[in-house]
């Protein structure tokens, strides 16, 4: 009877397996720009492969074998206009369809405008990226507004919290808020400021000292940005320095600095780049040799970093900083009256008792051991991703270290270190102690809110593609010779509307180097020569030093955040005050470098003259603001 029953119930279910077992076939046309090769996705739910056939417009557009899964496909060669698509998709006796709605090119680059330009009307960081979000929500979900506001949150806020790398730096960021508010309570902060005194006894001194305390945390440009900021905001401070000095001072010892060192957290992820573009174009040149080779082309950080020691030397300012820093030598007004910094570092919480001894160990020792577990943990996660047989040298454990996990051990162990000197000397009661950490907590709020909604309106961009409609601006045949200067400000304007000097890298440097390769072929050269090199080396480090300034240009970079939130500086203000020297100089990185050294002017001839420029500049303008004043 059981075996009847049981026959009786295969059958009845036959069908239904049958059914579960027939293949399916979808595919996703997400929104897109118009102009732009065609990309779309088509999933297979089978146990094999099987050929497709794709149609755009009732038009055959390709045939492909498709596999069980998601099946990417993109047209080089199909390029459909702004509107509505039909996208069929056929494979037997399956079929399957999709609209496509392709949006103008020109809307893609509104939504950073939007962010950038209230940013700087208003003054309100926070309502401008969020518009800028949701304005990007609107041009993605056909201008429904509840939409648009519902998926800013869902969709690009929520999820900028969840990115694991991003969180990374949300934690490494408030454990060294935490930090810092623990050693200005016990003291340590004050015991800096009084081991100082008796060298930075001026303005210049200060920020000399400043300049060259950036140059020395060259490995990671976010732990740069967060020890030097906190470390030397008292002793400006008490020099007069304005706080938007500081954070020019800051920001710009921060990328370029790290940048320009062969030993860093960046040098994995360019080397990386560089060596699977050289694989695509069959260029058999070691990817870490040629990342040193184009450090002499890299013209904007190294001019700005003399253009931040020639105004430390000189004490000449113009454009707003010239004010900022009149105001705070005159009237002893670090931060304008009407500032808002992104961090406030003037909390009781944070304030060290009056009778607890001022010590410079206590900050010393905290400081120097996130730097050291920094270096460790690069050293232990380098190590740790080497393939079985690989070298152990200095670039290949770089290569391979993840920098995230070693800054997120530094900054809690700093933070320990931070907590516990206090409690081992009796300077604080633990309820004090704990008090002060929390208290750097709460000064860090208003920064990882803006970094949260900065990261957000970056995901909006890149579904819509900014950074390919800007691409697509500068992708007509040039001259060679003129690409690295092409790049540059290729490069800078997408950092800009982005804020992500890494998003750019990552996007341009697989698509340059090819670039260059099928120019300088094109233009007779030999894959290899002098000429060919010359080209792809200038054209390399354009990406790199473009994406710096385009960083440093923006409201919504996370470097340009992070050092307004370390210095304690309006955010606004940070901005508006340095945007004109990263102008300048980027400006003169192309004039005096980029054109000239792509059209074979030696390079240190370039560098040597736009050296000269920078100071003479500076003093020049210098002394004829100074008359006119």
């Amino acid at each position: 009877m059981r075996t009847k029953l049981s026959v009786l119930v295969l059958v009845l279910l036959l069908p239904a397996s049958i059914a579960l077992a027939e293949p399916e076939i979808s595919v996703s046309a997400p929104t897109s720009l118009g102009g732009l090769p065609l990309e779309i996705e088509v999933t297979l739910i089978d146990s094999g492969a099987r050929p497709a056939t794709v149609f755009l417009d009732g038009r055959e557009i390709g045939t492909h074998n498709l596999v069980p899964g998601a099946n990417p496909l993109r047209y080089k060669d199909e390029k459909p206009a702004a509107g509505d698509h039909l996208v069929v998709v056929t494979s037997g006796s399956l079929a399957t369809e999709a609209q496509l709605r392709l949006i103008p090119g020109w809307l893609s680059i509104l939504p950073p405008l939007i962010a950038i330009g209230l940013a700087l009307i208003t003054k309100d960081v926070l309502i401008s990226l969020f518009l800028g979000i949701f304005g990007g929500g609107l041009i993605l979900f056909d201008w429904n507004p509840v939409v648009a506001f519902a998926h800013a949150i869902d969709r690009y806020i929520a999820p900028a919290l969840a990115n694991p790398a991003q969180a990374s730096i949300l934690i490494f960021t408030i454990m060294l808020g935490g930090m810092v508010g623990l050693v200005t309570k016990n003291g340590g902060t004050h015991g800096i400021v009084e081991r100082l005194k008796p060298y930075a006894t001026s303005q210049r001194r200060g920020q000399l000292a400043t300049w060259a305390l950036g140059v020395l945390v060259f490995f990671d440009d976010y732990a740069n940005t967060l020890i030097v900021g906190p470390t030397m905001r008292p002793i400006t401070d008490r020099l007069k320095i304005s706080r938007e000095k500081l954070a020019y001072i800051v920001d710009s010892t921060a990328a370029p600095v790290v940048c320009l060192f062969p030993i860093s957290t960046w040098v994995g992820f360019e080397i990386g780049l560089i060596g699977t573009a050289f694989t695509e174009i069959g260029l058999a040149n070691d990817p870490y040799t040629t990342f040193v080779a184009t450090i002499p082309y890299r013209f904007y950080p190294i001019f700005a970093l003399v253009l931040v020691a020639t105004l430390a030397i000189t004490r000449f300012d113009f454009g707003p900083m010239r004010k900022a820093e009149a105001r705070a030598r005159d009237q002893g007004l670090v931060l304008a009256e009407d500032a808002a910094p992104i961090a406030d570092y003037g909390s009781h919480e944070v304030e060290p008792p009056a009778h607890i001894p001022k010590r410079a160990f206590n900050a010393i020792l905290p400081i120097l051991t996130v730097i050291g577990i920094t270096v460790l943990g690069l050293y232990l996660t380098g190590t740790a991703g080497l393939a079985e047989g690989d070298e152990a040298t200095v670039r290949s454990i770089l290569a391979n270290a993840d920098s995230s996990r070693a800054l997120l051990w530094a900054s809690l162990t700093g933070m320990l270190v931070a907590l516990l000197l206090p409690l081992i000397q009796k300077l604080l009661s633990i309820r004090e102690a704990m008090g002060a950490m929390m208290g750097g907590f709460k000064a860090m709020f208003m920064a990882l809110v803006v970094l949260v909604l900065a990261w957000a309106l970056a995901a909006v961009c890149a579904e819509l593609h900014t950074a390919d409609f800007l691409v697509a601006l500068a992708s007509d045949s040039v001259s060679p010779a003129w690409l690295p200067a092409l790049v540059f400000v290729l490069s800078a304007a997408t950092a800009f509307a982005t804020g992500s000097s890494w998003g750019t890298m990552g996007i341009l440097e697989p698509l340059v180097i090819p670039i260059c390769h099928s120019l300088s072929l094109a233009a007779g050269h030999q894959i290899g020569d002098d000429t060919y090199m010359l080209y792809m080396l200038a054209s390399i480090a354009s990406v790199l030093a473009g994406s710096i300034w385009g960083d440093h240009c923006s409201p919504i970079s996370d470097t340009t955040i992070l050092s307004s939130m370390a210095t304690g500086c309006d955010h606004i203000a940070h901005v508006r005050t340095q945007l004109p020297y990263a102008l300048s100089i980027g400006l003169l990185g192309i004039l005096v470098g980029s054109i000239p050294a792509a059209f074979g002017l030696s390079v240190w001839i370039s560098l040597a003259a736009g050296i000269l420029l920078v100071v003479g500049g500076v003093i020049g303008l210098g002394k004829w603001t100074a008359q006119r004043a």
